[in-house]
């Protein structure tokens, strides 16, 4: 289902109908108790630490606790389908990840449509990928990859932390704008893959920069090219895949939403309390020890975003005929 942002400014206009006088209410009420900000990811992983540290900031600013509650299971949609069918009161919010943007075009039915259902309330981190091979591999460069795969197609193996995340999808990204092959060996989760990527049982891995950088650094891969649209400060000589494949960008990102019906002014101040956090140097510096680094916007930005995302995954997905394991 194609996506437009009119659907975003259709939804804003609707909410933004109900009396302002009870928006001002809930603002000055808000929170009446403790909240829970759903995460489908287990405690530990990057997503959930990053959560914890957003819900004590809004714990100690707002006065009443923001608890971290793990839901894991389908990709996060466990998780968002516990938000979706909250009360939209400002309550229970949801962790949102890249995988639910790409959910919406992978799974044929849920239960929930993301866009439709989650109102954006702040973007909390961007991050992005690297493009490395194993250095048994001739290639030095992105021109010499693509060149390598299309002189030996459907021999070189892509090794991905599962079908249909973002790992995975950058690859077919790349693979689509470039008309090589390469065939898509899937792993669960990144480390077996990087496993077998050292070993030179596997060729070539889009992986996070930050689960990947130390074998960058000590020459146990070869980078190629980052994902993003500039240069990244922690991999200074690596180029941009970008700048051989103009329009090649991805990123990954982690943000807040609340369900649909969720008064503007809760959102409003969610989000300035959300910004003035990222705004901290001590959890700007915390995030960029993720390799995640902080990233605010507005609730109207973030979900322009989540739109982007959803559409631009969904052309992948379909393109390229991926299905769910």
């Amino acid at each position: 289902m194609k996506i437009h942002h009119r659907t975003i400014l259709f939804l804003t206009a609707v909410v933004a109908a109900l009396p302002a006088t009870s928006h001002i209410a809930c603002a000055q009420t808000y929170p009446a108790r403790s909240a829970r900000i759903v995460v489908g990811f287990p405690a530990g992983q990057t997503a959930d630490i990053q959560t914890r540290v957003i819900a004590q900031w809004l714990s100690e600013r707002l006065g009443k606790p923001f608890v971290v509650d793990n839901r894991p299971g389908a990709n996060g949609n466990i998780a968002a389908e516990a938000v979706v069918n909250a009360a939209p009161d400002g309550h229970t919010l949801l962790s949102i990840n890249t995988g639910l943007f790409i959910n919406v075009s992978l799974y044929d039915k849920l239960p929930f449509y993301l866009i439709r259902d989650i109102a954006p309330v702040a973007s909390v981190a961007r991050s992005h990928l690297v493009l490395m091979v194993n250095p048994s591999l001739p290639a030095k460069t992105v021109p010499e990859l693509i060149a390598y795969a299309k002189a030996n197609p459907g021999k070189v193996n892509m090794a991905s932390g599962g079908i249909g995340n973002s790992t995975h999808l950058s690859g077919e990204l790349f693979k689509m704008m470039t008309g090589v092959e390469m065939v898509h060996v899937p792993y669960r989760g990144s480390v077996p893959a990087l496993t077998d990527l050292l070993s030179g049982q596997v060729h070539v891995m889009f992986d996070l920069v930050t689960t990947s950088i130390e074998h960058i650094r000590a020459g146990r891969l070869r980078a190629l090219g980052v994902t993003s649209a500039i240069r990244l400060e922690t991999l200074p000589n690596v180029p941009t895949i970008g700048e051989f494949l103009p329009g090649y960008e991805v990123t990954t990102s982690a943000g807040i939403g609340a369900p649909m019906g969720t008064a503007p002014s809760i959102i409003d101040k969610l989000n300035q309390e959300i910004n003035a956090g990222l705004a901290d140097s001590s959890i700007r510096a915390r995030f960029a020890d993720f390799g995640a680094p902080a990233f605010a916007s507005s609730p109207a930005d973030y979900g322009n975003y989540m739109v982007e995302q959803t559409e631009k995954w969904g052309k992948v997905i379909r393109a390229a005929n991926i299905r769910p394991e």
